[in-house]
């Protein structure tokens, strides 16, 4: 009975933490004059909404901003941090703790602090409005290098030293050995990467001033402040911004959830 007490508590906070979720998806399948009843599932189903947000609004343009933009910097910034963290883990060099302790305490430095002199430094270098301007910045990745190390702490060192002694190269010995067997903090660190990018919604308003370079995030806003009384329309435009990453980590929950418990345990 304790159990059964136990497992119907977690699926009435599930029910409670997935009812606005899935009111958002049912009542972007509604027409607009039902979407503020509160009948539960739509007297008469429609796509029409999703084919005016795509085609209409220019959701199409936004959400190929967003793939490009998070997809680009979760590959780069993973690779940047799966990079930093073999060397921090697995090598000794002048400086190794000071600097890491360095790296670690910009984790202590509220995010927006950075805005402005990145902004300054985007525009000096003529990057405003441009794909180079929302990428770039946030390419270095302290959360994901911490999270590495301590994976990677984990690798023998034995399996490095006889790749060494047979002759294998630096380079050969990351992408061989130590890749294949952190595979799942690496890809937990991309996942968590491509989620920030896609919900990034600060940097990538300030440095996109065209509407052809709006991310998903930005046309969302966008969208919410011109058709205010456009319920239904906006619940798809939602559905459409939250889906890609409800997928994702449907995919790949069996490395995310390695990942962070294995990073917990060894950190």
């Amino acid at each position: 009975m304790r159990k059964f007490w136990i497992y119907f508590g977690v699926t009435v906070v599930l029910l409670i933490a997935l009812s606005p979720f899935f009111w958002m998806v049912v009542t972007a399948f509604k027409p607009e004059p039902e979407a503020l009843t509160l009948r539960l599932l739509p007297r008469h189903p429609t796509l029409s909404n999703f084919k005016d947000v795509l085609l209409r609004y220019n959701f199409v343009r936004y959400f190929k901003n967003s793939l490009i933009i998070a997809t680009v910097s979760a590959l780069v910034s993973t690779l940047f941090a799966a990079m930093a963290a073999y060397a921090f883990a697995k090598k000794e060099f002048f400086g190794k703790k000071v600097l890491f302790g360095l790296f670690l305490s910009s984790m202590m430095v509220p995010g927006l602090l950075y805005v402005v002199p990145q902004f300054v430094i985007v525009f000096s270098l003529g990057w405003i409005n441009s794909y180079k301007g929302m990428i770039i910045p946030h390419l270095a990745n302290v959360f994901g290098l911490f999270m590495l190390v301590q994976f990677m702490k984990s690798l023998p060192d034995e399996l490095i030293e006889a790749a060494k002694m047979d002759g294998a190269s630096e380079w050969s010995i990351f992408l061989k050995i130590v890749v294949p067997l952190t595979a799942p903090a690496i890809a937990t660190v991309m996942l968590l990467n491509f989620q920030f990018h896609w919900n990034n919604f600060l940097w990538q308003l300030l440095v996109a001033q065209d509407e052809s370079l709006y991310t998903l995030p930005v046309g969302l806003a966008m969208f919410k402040s011109a058709h205010e009384e456009a319920f239904a329309l906006k619940m798809a435009a939602s559905t459409i911004a939250v889906l890609p990453i409800v997928v994702l980590f449907l995919l790949a929950q069996r490395y995310f959830i390695e990942g962070i418990t294995h990073g917990a345990v060894k950190g």
